[in-house]
């Protein structure tokens, strides 16, 4: 028969801290510090398999349960010595929640449960406190109300301010017991006027809707919206907590208190937390009154006069740090710790590992394996790689003010203010008279580079999270919040309207790239700081992970960026970006309006010195480490002006009509441009654009060798290549311009070339292709892109709803599909090294940096990833990581 309950307290306990997926973190905690002898409130927990079985047959509950929960509350009255429902020595009892992962807040808790007019009574003459005994039932019946019979929570304080009002009170403590039994009294008619029935008497009826009311919390919409940012499955179910109450609220002697045995924001080892007196749980959490400090230390640093639990309450708080220590022992782990306070004794209500900072993360992973606690690997295990974010780019002051206007996607992390801008020359000119500007656009396009480059930060109304200015956001470490949809943006007025306010070119904003908010006026940042913690756990990481980690890089700041961050080189060099550069657009644009070869040759001359300049820095920069250089990839028609402003200049600047630089756009206009007339079809049909590249790149090459005395091979990428024969064709065109570089240089170019493998086609027909490709790259964005059919730019539109219907479990632009995506990649690598068994793999879309992806991406083999230079950290992190799971 299955056991649906399990008891703990009183120095023994049924479960264990290993049996989280059955208990739920807080009852397979409860069990373990029963098993340690500590003083917890006896009670038992009901199972997350209940919690299932609960949804799966209609909310109701196996027959042998109500015996099974009988028998555990009558066990709990034996421990206590009280009995639940006994008018003269009540036992009271608490129910909480447990999911097997962390949920702070998101579900629901009763206290004091079991009483009603008779035992109130009864919990008086006990406590020999009658105001005590009232004021816990009319806290009862509140929370009871609000929890389990969806009796608003306002209803009872509108009652409560109204009765304060007239006697003339400030502070619910001045409520005298005759006051509290008026109270209860209108809370109880309130209830039947809303209901139309009686609050429950009976103390079994208040334990059942108690225990339903946290099983019906499971699929509440703040649990539901927890789970799904926090990827918690819904399957996991809750567990439930029937605890016996112990009160922090029985006079002066009395508190209740939450702790953290290190420094959570630090993660220095100190004694961190604060208490009550004469209070219970929820004051602390509702803020109702001022906490103190735990330990004097603490009071006198903060310059509070108030004492601290070391001065008033020194026996207890000395057993508080006893146990501090035995239970950071035996979890090797910083613990989140509630305890309350009843008449002297110390009661613990739970420990948890402690949710902590990236700063405290790495602090407390080196010190306990600097103490012993735990090992290098163990470490490595105990920092959440996405966390290191926090470390790299400003965040906002978590004590500003901040008045949030909307929200959007959080595309790429910081915290940046500016002035509102609305195109990319604008910003650029605002930045360049010395003021911090955010760039506002519908959406970007590969020409607003300049704009997003010279702006603190980027904020769109369209687009997802791997949209281009998402992208190319992340690659800068600018912050950028994409997809805010509210926005009603008026470019040609110079607006944006937000929830009825109305902001123009100039006003301040603030962005928050972490979490997706957008906010008026300036919030003030904290800036980051590398520790040597970091570098520590860094170093371990390298010493454990086999994936090579290298960077998304195009300009010398962004080499240099992440090689500070320990990049291994660059995995994908977009030339388009270097394209867009004020002194070299109109060279592009003069070769896209050129009528013949010849004429696109002269402009491709000219640009042909400054990408080689561009090749030589990086080369430089990289020293000797592999640089993979994709050739042009995007559709012409992208490097044309837009507007008629910026077409006017261009035909000024090109000396051609206006209506030559339109017509031309018109020619190169595509229905489907993701698809159309880009990447490796552009080479083919203008192989001078490849043939200029090739020749930079080994011109370059030569130089930055010739320089440093070394020799440097080159990797070249021909992005969106479908079938063998346009690889062969290029392949071909490139062997002679190296041959050509070779003859007048007088020295010998070794180099590689490889492709994207981004075409469903590619993936399949990898055996075929690897006969001419020396390396695979897998262009996740866009084999994404092109496996299931969507566009990532307008993904936004729908994408929520279907990870709200469960159709997608996570993003699959930001986490790899490994089911569709992934089963493409992995034949393309069993196959592509089949035939070439020596084939250099690695992945250079955005999964590159999502350590979800990177895991898939140690499993299949690759060797190496490529992402953004301020996720290269992450990237080591998530490989080592991956490599430990492995094993």
């Amino acid at each position: 028969m299955t056991k649906w309950v399990y008891t703990f307290g009183d120095g023994k306990a049924d479960g264990r801290a290993d049996m989280k997926n059955l208990l739920g973190g807080k009852g397979a905690n409860l069990a373990e510090m029963s098993h340690l002898g500590l003083p917890v409130p006896p009670g038992f927990t009901i199972t997350t398999e209940l919690c299932t079985h609960y949804y799966d047959h209609g909310k109701t509950y196996p027959q042998e349960l109500a015996g099974d929960v009988a028998q555990a509350v009558a066990d709990i009255g034996t421990k206590v010595g009280a009995s639940f429902g006994d008018a003269a020595n009540p036992l009271l009892v608490s129910v909480r929640s447990g999911a097997r992962a962390s949920m702070p807040g998101m579900m629901d808790t009763v206290l004091n449960l079991g009483l009603n007019d008779e035992t109130v009574v009864g919990l008086a003459a006990q406590a020999g406190d009658e105001r005590f005994a009232y004021d816990s039932y009319r806290r009862f019946i509140q929370m009871y109300s609000d929890v389990v019979l969806d009796v608003g929570h306002h209803h009872f304080e509108e009652i409560l301010e109204i009765q304060k009002e007239e006697k003339g009170y400030t502070l619910d403590t001045q409520l005298t017991p005759d006051d509290l039994k008026a109270l209860i009294a209108a809370y109880k008619a309130r209830v039947e006027e809303e209901l139309g029935r009686p609050f429950p008497a009976d103390v079994n009826e208040q334990l059942w809707g108690a225990i339903g009311a946290v099983f019906g919390s499971w699929r509440n919409a703040r649990a539901e919206t927890y789970r799904r940012l926090n990827d918690i499955p819904e399957s996991w179910g809750t567990a439930v907590n029937v605890q016996a109450m112990v009160f922090g609220n029985m006079g002066e002697t009395s508190a209740t208190g939450v702790a953290f045995t290190r420094n959570p924001s630090t993660g220095e080892a100190e004694i961190y937390g604060e208490y009550l007196i004469n209070a219970q749980g929820e004051d602390v959490v509702a803020g109702i009154r001022t906490p103190q400090y735990l330990s004097k230390v603490a009071r006198v640093a903060a310059g509070d006069d108030k004492p601290s639990m070391e001065e008033s309450l020194p026996e207890v708080y000395g057993q508080l740090v006893e146990v501090f220590g035995k239970l950071e022992t035996h979890y090797r782990d910083m613990q989140d710790i509630e305890f309350t306070v009843q008449r002297g004794k110390l009661w613990m209500l739970q420990t948890r590992s402690g949710k902590r900072t990236a700063k405290a993360a790495l602090k407390i992973a080196v010190e306990l394996a600097a103490e012993g606690l735990i090992d290098r690997e163990t470490a490595i295990g105990r920092v959440d790689p996405a966390m290191l974010d926090q470390l790299l780019h400003p965040t906002l002051d978590p004590k500003a003010r901040r008045e949030i206007l909307t929200r959007g996607l959080p595309a790429s992390p910081g915290a940046a203010s500016g002035m509102i801008c609305f195109t990319a020359d604008d910003a650029e000119q605002m930045a360049g008279e010395g003021r911090k500007v955010i760039l506002v656009r519908a959406e970007t396009s590969p020409e607003d580079i300049h704009g997003m480059h010279a702006a603190q930060g980027v904020l769109t109304s369209r687009g997802g999270m791997t949209s281009h200015a998402a992208v190319v956001a992340r690659g800068m470490g600018r912050p950028c919040v994409s997809g805010a949809g509210a926005l009603k943006i008026d470019a040609a007025a110079q607006t944006l309207s937000v929830m009825g306010t109305k902001l123009k070119r100039g006003d301040i904003i603030t962005i928050d790239g972490s979490n997706g908010e957008v906010m008026l006026g300036a919030v003030p940042t904290v800036q980051p700081e590398l520790s040597g913690d970091f570098s520590t756990l860094m170093g371990w990481a390298d010493a454990v992970r086999r994936l090579k980690v290298r960077t998304n890089a195009e300009t010398p700041l962004d080499a240099e960026t992440a090689r500070r961050f320990g990049a291994e080189g660059i995995g994908l060099c977009r030339t388009e970006h270097m394209f867009f550069e004020a002194d070299r657009i109109l060279a592009v644009r003069e070769m896209i309006l050129a009528g013949d070869e010849k004429g696109r040759k002269v402009a491709l001359a000219k640009l042909l010195p400054v990408q080689r300049g561009d090749f030589v820095r990086l080369f430089e920069i990289m020293a000797g480490l592999p640089v993979t250089i994709r050739l042009l990839d995007p559709p012409l028609h992208e490097f044309l002006p837009h507007t008629d402003a910026e077409l006017a200049d261009v035909a000024a600047a090109a000396g051609v009509p206006a209506s030559v630089i339109k017509t031309r756009a018109h020619e190169l206009a595509e229905s489907n441009p993701m698809l159309g007339h880009r990447g490796c079809r552009l080479g083919i049909t203008y192989p001078e654009i490849y043939e200029m590249q090739a020749r930079a790149i080994f011109e370059a090459a030569v130089e930055a060798g010739t320089k440093a005395g070394s020799t440097v091979v080159p990797e070249i990428m021909i992005p969106l290549v479908a079938t063998k024969a346009e690889l062969d064709i290029l392949k071909a065109k490139i062997a002679n311009i190296a041959a050509a570089v070779t003859r007048e240089k007088g020295r010998a170019i070794p180099y590689l070339v490889g492709t994207m493998i981004e075409l469903p086609r590619a993936a399949l027909r990898a055996a075929e292709i690897a006969e001419s490709a020396e390396f695979f790259s897998f262009g996740t964005n866009d084999l994404t892109q092109t496996t299931f059919g969507i566009s990532r730019d307008d993904a936004a539109h729908f994408l929520d709803a279907y990870l709200r219907a469960g159709i997608f479990q996570k993003d699959p632009f930001v986490s790899i599909d490994e089911e569709g995506v992934g089963e493409l990649v992995t034949i393309a690598v069993e196959r592509g090294r089949k035939t070439r068994p020596a084939l250099k793999l690695g992945i250079c879309g955005e999964h590159g940096g999502d350590p979800a992806s990177i895991a898939f991406c140690e499993k299949v083999g690759l060797d190496y990833v490529s992402c953004s230079p301020y996720r290269v950290p992450i990237a080591k992190l998530a490989a080592a990581q991956a490599a430990l799971k492995k094993g």
